[in-house]
């Protein structure tokens, strides 16, 4: 076959993104896998709305809200299962247009991203094959991979390769990569039931915290649960092989339920832990999702990590591959992926600390604190919010004060004619303005949408919050620069150089979309 200009390793759900979205920009892409169908255990289970548009910039938005469960929010519990306090979200959708936290089951997932990868033209799916060796010597990137059942190996190029290929990342070794260790690890249990039976509890997740017993529930679809407990160190998961053996475990969420009316899917055991790799390119390689880090549960971001390499890649990449833009701009993936990943699992390591350490002493403060934290003011919103950090600051992110919008997402805000940000703009740079704009400028990396936004919709008052009254936003979503003087903003694109083989930007005038202000 010819060479494509992009490898993709790993046929997982970052994998499967990623492949999704370069070819959304039009690029080539390979897909290998040494399984020829999805994994069929499930492990992931949760989603927030910031990934939920990534989802849907590849077509699968509809596709996703059938197979989720919006989440109610967060409870909080004791060891004898009495409520702390309990966080409820009024709302189901957020800023993004999606409900903030969203509950499926991983092997349903990846079924539907495996349909929509095997529609889509430009990407070319090889399952069955083990991939043995990636190497990068200054030519394009050679993948030496074997056909798993005659062992027939062969060769293949590409300009680029994304190692999406998990925690034992061959693609890793080829980076030079290794794991650093942030401290965080422990053993916990990790149980799957359907049953036909309402449990009849309370449709958010319910965290137990308890040094000796810390544990998590929650329902992931009509028919689906998701139990994790924490292990302690003589247990392992064949003591909790059968219904009946966990019953001293699920009983507060069961009860009443006879065993026959529980179908155990899975009892499997895992160590938690939080890593994230010194480097995550080695020139035309470069490292994706749990090859990249990996994130204690406890604020439900794993997978969505993942899925937030993918997008912050695709469309850099896809920029060189076609000439838009130079090669300099994928220094940028590590420089913001890796702060962010890190911020992540380390708010996850203190969550689950919070949540399961600090023995009898810990026990007794959260008795105490627990209780009280709805008296703070905006805890509530705080602990519901799905919103994740601002990128930091780089070529491709221009933060000029503390609370100003550079780094960050721009919403999925609703718009006058019933669209939303997302259907205009496309996966596209998008010129977000409350100003007229009538100068044009060179940029690159495809057309350039201008939204004109009213003072008093959700664009003009996401504008005035970070004192601006227009945002540069690039096609991930997140803002490049904002400021309070449009045209400023439009020197900016002349700012951000491109390669001598690209071509100005389409420029579309403001009229196509644009409100008149009010």
């Amino acid at each position: 076959m010819a060479s494509p200009p992009v490898v993709v390793v790993g046929a997982g759900p970052t994998g499967v993104t990623a492949a999704c979205l370069l070819a959304s920009y039009g690029v080539e892409v390979l897909v290998l896998d040494r399984w020829t169908e999805v994994y069929p255990q499930p492990r992931a289970v949760h989603l927030d709305d910031e990934v939920y548009r990534v989802l849907a910039r590849i077509g699968l938005a509809d596709a996703f809200a059938a197979i989720s469960r919006p989440s109610e929010g967060l409870r909080l519990q004791d060891a004898q299962h009495r409520v702390f306090a309990q966080f409820s979200r009024g709302e189901r959708t957020g800023r993004h247009g999606y409900p903030q936290a969203n509950m499926f089951d991983q092997p349903v997932l990846e079924g539907v991203l495996r349909d929509a990868m095997a529609r889509h033209p430009r990407i070319t799916f090889r399952g069955g094959v083990e991939v043995r060796e990636v190497r990068d010597g200054g030519g394009p990137a050679r993948v030496l991979l074997a056909d798993s059942a005659t062992g027939r190996e062969e060769t293949v190029e590409a300009s680029f390769v994304l190692g999406c290929d998990g925690a034992n990342s061959v693609v890793r070794r080829a980076v030079g990569a290794t794991m650093e260790d942030l401290r965080f690890e422990q053993r916990w249990l990790v149980v799957d039931v359907n049953t036909d039976r309402e449990l009849d509890q309370w449709e958010g997740v319910h965290q137990v915290c308890d040094t000796r017993r810390a544990g998590t529930y929650m329902r992931i679809s009509d028919r689906r649960y998701r139990w994790e407990f924490q292990l302690v160190d003589t247990e392992t998961s064949e003591d909790f092989a059968s219904v009946a053996a966990l019953r001293p475990l699920i009983a507060p969420w069961v009860a009443g339920v006879p065993d026959d009316d529980l179908e155990l899917v899975r009892v499997a055991e895992y160590t938690f832990r939080a890593q994230v790799a010194d480097r995550w390119r080695r020139g035309r390689l470069f490292l994706l999702g749990d090859a990249a880090h990996l994130t204690p549960p406890f604020i439900g971001q794993g997978m969505g990590a993942g899925l937030r390499d993918a997008d912050n890649l695709a469309w850099k990449l896809a920029g060189v591959v076609e000439g838009s833009l130079p090669a300099s701009v994928l220094d940028t993936y590590e420089q913001e992926r890796r702060p962010h990943a890190t911020g992540i699992i380390r708010m996850a390591i203190l969550v689950g600390n919070a949540m399961t350490r600090g023995g009898r002493v810990g026990d007794a403060l959260r008795r105490l604190v627990v209780p009280r934290m709805h008296r703070l003011p905006g805890l509530r919103a705080r602990v519901l919010d799905s919103a994740t950090p601002a990128l930091t600051r780089g070529p491709l992110v221009r933060r000029q004060r503390r609370g100003g919008l550079g780094g960050t997402l721009c919403p999925n805000a609703l718009l006058p004619d019933g669209r939303r940000y997302d259907d205009v703009a496309g996966g596209r740079w998008c010129l977000v303005t409350l100003d007229p704009v009538e100068a044009a400028a060179p940029f690159g990396a495809g057309s350039l949408e201008v939204l004109r936004a009213r003072a008093g919709d959700p664009l003009g008052r996401w504008l005035t919050s970070g004192r601006s009254r227009a945002a540069l936003v690039r096609p991930d979503g997140s803002v490049l620069a904002a400021s309070r003087d449009v045209a400023a903003l439009v020197a900016v694109l002349g700012e951000v150089r491109v390669s001598d083989r690209s071509t100005a930007v389409r420029w579309r005038r403001p009229a196509q979309h644009a409100w008149p202000c009010t």
